[in-house]
């Protein structure tokens, strides 16, 4: 049983951000597979409600607030009851990376998130046309500026050569030719901002502004519109190849940044050729593609191989210390877009079109320090929820009352999310779990002392290296 609950922990933490012990055990009581199957059938399970949020949160109705609205996201990370439908939107906006710095207008980026978040296990068709209408998108790259005989290249380029097939399978001739068939998708002006706030823009094809003349893209020739250009780039081995690495590279084992891609092959060929099959297989749609991700043996083996983004980091240990609760009365949902800035991370506001740097890049000397100092202060209260869980599971363990320095270790380890550490990181905390006797529970003092031991333990655990990966 023990584990199957790691096995789901692992799985948890990749395919959501993380799981308190009693949603684990409750997890591990229906099966892998359906926990798999489950993640992947968002629709199953209800969404949360926003309009309830917003009565115990009055400035989430403000539509201006960058900070508040990137702290909604990281709140709805802890909460959903769809945790693969957040954690895709968080893929998609790494890889399709549009920032909040350039338009300002923080309506459109907000609604380019929950596309995601409805489309984001769809098919790369539906992906990429949607992306190719979306306002913010269509902002950030350009392509409003994008006429028929004054042709904008900027978002014919970085469709190709980050959003779908990387460096090196294309020619400038196909750039040129697909950015002359998206010529007149533009976006209607919103309102201006004051003085009731900003507003939404929506998605706008303007005909006599499209070049509608022959084209050559990818060895393939005719009068083709933007539509023409997706439907053949999804066909391209190189996109489900780039496509499929970014899975991998998400949800499985820290690769290389994507720059490198065109000259240092993928980690593990094997598995690469397992994803692109599945994607050939099922028309480039997304949903079977993770579902013959979570289930190999390759992901169930990669266990701490990935560093946790800041996103993930800061979810994962609100949800393992129990605060943030739906429908959050009384904590301030804009300090956690601060948490995740400081680590290096501002959600909607990425640095470059190229998104973060992500694996060990995601750490330096500073970003450590606000990590562990984040994760640490989180525990320093013994009464929020999930350390008490722990503690009354603990005492609940205990034999005769009390539990060994070394079933004291243990214990924290596997309650904390089945954290695995090396030896050395074992001896530091034995070495702790020594001098503090054990565990006793025998009367409320001991009791007591013993509750401060846990939640020592706890900050220990979390100010380790290897709390850092996921």
């Amino acid at each position: 049983m023990a584990k199957d609950v790691a096995q789901i922990a692992h799985l948890m933490r990749r395919a959501g951000f993380g799981a308190s012990r009693s949603e684990l055990d409750e997890l591990a009581s229906k099966g892998y597979e359906a926990v798999v199957d489950d993640l992947v059938s968002p629709e199953r399970f209800p969404d949360l409600e926003e309009d309830i949020w917003k009565r115990y949160n009055l400035e989430l109705s403000y539509t201006d607030s960058l900070p508040l609205h990137t702290g909604r996201w990281i709140y709805r990370m802890v909460n959903t009851q769809r945790p693969l439908q957040e954690k895709m939107a968080l893929l998609w906006h790494h890889v399709f990376a549009t920032a909040w710095y350039k338009g300002e207008h923080v309506p459109s980026i907000v609604r380019q998130i929950e596309t995601f978040r409805q489309i984001g296990m769809s098919d790369m068709r539906t992906i990429l046309l949607e992306l190719a209408k979306d306002p913010a998108m269509n902002y950030w790259l350009d392509n409003c500026e994008n006429h028929k005989g004054e042709p904008n290249e900027n978002w014919g380029r970085e469709l190709l050569e980050l959003f779908s097939m990387g460096v090196g399978h294309y020619s400038e001739e196909d750039i040129k030719n697909a950015s002359r068939a998206f010529t007149g998708w533009t976006f209607t002006q919103p309102i201006p901002l004051y003085p009731f706030g900003s507003y939404d823009a929506e998605f706008l094809y303007v005909e006599e502004d499209h070049d509608d003349s022959e084209k050559t893209f990818l060895g393939e020739s005719g009068k083709f519109n933007g539509e023409d250009i997706i439907d053949i780039i999804v066909r391209q081995p190189a996109t489900a190849a780039f496509i499929c690495r970014h899975i991998y590279n998400f949800f499985v084992a820290d690769e290389p940044q994507v720059p490198a891609w065109e000259l240092e092959p993928p980690r593990d060929p094997e598995a690469m050729e397992i994803l692109i099959g599945a994607y050939f297989e099922n028309n480039g749609e997304i949903r079977p593609i993770l579902q013959t991700l979570f289930n190999s043996d390759f992901f169930k083996e990669a266990m701490f191989k990935k560093v946790k983004s800041p996103s993930e980091l800061v979810a994962g240990t609100i949800k393992l210390v129990g605060t943030y609760k739906f429908p959050v009365p009384n904590e301030a949902v804009g300090a956690l877009s601060a948490a995740t800035g400081v680590m290096g991370q501002q959600l909607m506001n990425p640095p470059t079109v190229e998104g973060w740097h992500t694996g060990h890049e995601w750490i330096d000397g500073g970003t450590l320090n606000e990590r562990i100092n984040f994760a640490v202060n989180q525990l320093n209260d013994l009464s929020k929820p999930g350390v008490q869980d722990i503690v009354s599971r603990m005492s609940a363990e205990s034999t005769d009352g009390s539990l060994s320095p070394l079933q004291f270790v243990d214990m924290s380890l596997e309650l904390a999310g089945h954290v695995a550490v090396d030896d050395a990181t074992r001896e530091g905390l034995m070495r702790y779990a020594e001098a503090a006797g054990g565990l006793n529970f025998d009367s409320e003092d001991d009791a007591n002392d013993s509750a401060i031991h846990i939640g020592r333990m706890l900050q220990l655990i979390v100010s380790t290296r290897e709390y850092q990966f996921a």
